[in-house]
């Protein structure tokens, strides 16, 4: 009785084997598909209070370790080698900007490099597509400074990449890079950056769509200007306010997260007044961290979106958590 069983077992055993066999696909016939080498759009929402905030990703640049100033070249590598980032041939260094719609005004801040510099840059025009919008959309441009990576977006070939947009910038800024006296005056090195702020402003001086304004002006409903000087003269942020949540977007604060934090001494050879940069910087850390404020940052690792959180004698960057809902709280 026990044989015919076993035997029966087999049977059934060996024709599900069969079976099994018979349903898969012979290995010859499928092919490995060839991959996709695409990355998916750069562009990450979030929400603040009734503001839609949507980081928009420029692409990246290098940056030479010798740019980094205060800190021994030793020190700098220990720092980024503990964030497993590989500075043997300059850093990675993201380039964002921010568009947010409050439900009355659709804000660009900043606008990335467009064809300004090499081919990792220049994306942010497909981004804002890519994330439901249009240029045509955007009625307001606030730039935290004039360097060629926050303002060379806002042209394209000499005519205003977004038509119905109002462009701001500080006083400060405008009264440095704008002028042909000062530019006059610059290292050869930096007078192609004077040129290219001019460049891109130039059309919107000719439609009227150029405005200067004066530290404690009010721009925009729920739109606080910060001063920030020190990177460039008239370098500002914008805190933008929405049901008792803030977010400061806070342009060149700072370059080398994995070492500004830890060292908000290190300064960046860019820096027009590196003293009052290091001053900003350390104000800035000790503010943000005591109010608890999100922080949106052009040259953080994308989205360049999170908090700033004390650590020891200094400070440490804590990038935004992945959500596939909307955030909608400040923490």
């Amino acid at each position: 009785m026990k044989t015919n069983v076993r035997r029966i077992l087999l049977a059934l055993t060996i024709a599900g084997t069969g079976l099994i066999t018979a349903m898969q696909p012979a290995a010859a016939n499928i092919s490995t598909p060839a991959q996709q080498k695409v990355q998916v759009p750069g562009y990450y929402r979030m929400q603040l209070g009734d503001f839609e905030i949507t980081a928009l990703y420029d692409g990246y640049v290098k940056i030479d370790n010798k740019l980094l100033k205060g800190i021994s070249a030793k020190d700098a590598k220990t720092l980024m080698d503990k964030m497993f980032i590989d500075s043997s041939n300059g850093v990675q260094t993201a380039v964002n900007a921010y568009l947010i719609n409050t439900g009355k005004n659709l804000i660009l801040v900043d606008s990335g490099t467009a064809k300004c510099f090499g081919p990792t840059l220049g994306a942010i025009n497909s981004n804002i597509k890519a994330a439901g919008y249009s240029p045509e959309q955007i009625d307001t441009i606030l730039l935290t400074h004039l360097h060629a990576d926050h303002t060379c977006g806002i042209a394209d070939d000499g005519k205003m990449a977004f038509p119905n947009a109002t462009v701001y910038a500080s006083k400060g800024d405008a009264d440095y890079w704008l002028s042909s006296a000062v530019m006059a005056k610059a290292p050869d090195t930096a007078k192609p950056l004077f040129k290219m702020a001019q460049d891109a402003v130039a059309p919107y001086q000719t439609a009227d769509k150029f405005k200067v304004y004066n530290p404690g002006d009010t721009l925009i409903p729920g739109v606080e200007v910060v001063a920030t000087p020190g990177h460039t003269p008239g370098h500002s942020s914008y805190l933008f306010s929405s049901k008792d949540q803030n977010l400061l977007v806070w342009g060149d604060i700072v370059h080398s997260h994995s070492i500004q934090f830890a060292h908000p001494e290190v300064a960046l050879e860019f820096d027009v007044n590196s003293k009052q940069a290091i001053e900003t910087r350390k104000k800035m850390f000790a503010n943000i961290a005591k109010n608890d404020l999100w922080i949106a940052g052009a040259h953080l690792p994308f989205p360049g979106l999170g908090h700033v959180g004390v650590e020891g004698k200094g400070y440490k960057w804590v990038p935004i958590e992945y959500s596939p809902i909307i955030v909608t709280s400040d923490k």
